[in-house]
């Protein structure tokens, strides 16, 4: 992570982000708190919402249908 920090201070970087699919150490995180440029960790979890919001690395394992009642069905006939 101090390579990385040291990367985003030589290329005048305001913030960088590291995703990792495991979890980051407690030390990692406090680093990554403490240090300019600001530097975003996203693990686990919040990393699989994302993808899955996103549609990355993804696929529909199921789909359903939500349905509406038509109201022209049951209308006055005449």
């Amino acid at each position: 992570m101090q390579g990385f920090v040291g990367a985003l201070q030589g290329a005048r970087a305001s913030k960088g982000i590291i995703f990792t699919a495991s979890a980051f150490s407690g030390e990692a995180q406090e680093y990554a708190r403490s240090v300019s440029p600001r530097v975003v960790l996203v693990d686990g979890e919040p990393l699989a919402e994302l993808m899955i919001d996103h549609n990355v690395g993804v696929t529909d394992r199921e789909t359903y249908a939500v349905k509406r009642v038509d109201s022209d069905y049951f209308g006055d006939e005449t």
